[in-house]
């Protein structure tokens, strides 16, 4: 973290209780944003998380700081490819606090998962976006990320839940 004011972007060491502030901090201002859902998160969600992402080696995540302060997160999860028989990452959470929005935070973490994604040798990177948040797909589209097919008579993959 820098005291300069220059924005510094690095991966999270969810064993470091600053780091693991600055991930719940986060990802609980997304969630209360109308993007996340509106919701805050619960309190054993807060008290939970950095430990359970600490221990599942497919987690990693990346923060920003300006300073002392977190201002951006994106929280990335390691899946595999049965097609290509490599791993994938999915970009799980993509978190910019409003006061440093339009600074292109996204674009620079989104340049250390790919280096990370590359390093853990994976085919690609995929990601959810809300097709009304135009600003977070504009800032994906202009990162290379676009919709897919396999077949066009089939057409575009659709994101679909079943929440348990």
């Amino acid at each position: 973290m820098s005291a300069t004011g220059v924005i510094e972007i690095a991966m999270a060491d969810y064993r470091d209780p600053a780091h693991a502030r600055a991930l719940v901090s986060l990802l609980d201002a997304y969630a209360r944003d109308p993007a996340g859902g509106g919701t805050p998160l619960a309190a054993e969600v807060l008290a939970g998380l950095p430990a359970a992402l600490a221990a599942r080696p497919q987690a990693f995540s990346v923060l920003a700081w300006a300073g002392e302060q977190p201002v951006g997160l994106v929280n990335c999860i390691e899946g595999f490819s049965t097609f290509a028989c490599r791993p994938l990452v999915n970009v799980h959470d993509v978190v910019v606090l409003a006061s440093h929005r339009g600074q292109r935070l996204a674009q620079r973490m989104l340049a250390l998962v790919e280096a990370e994604a590359v390093a853990r040798g994976a085919c690609k990177l995929t990601l959810e976006v809300l097709s009304g948040n135009r600003s977070a797909l504009r800032a994906y589209e202009r990162e290379g990320f676009g919709s897919y097919q396999l077949d066009p008579a089939y057409g575009s993959a659709l994101f679909l839940q079943k929440k348990l």
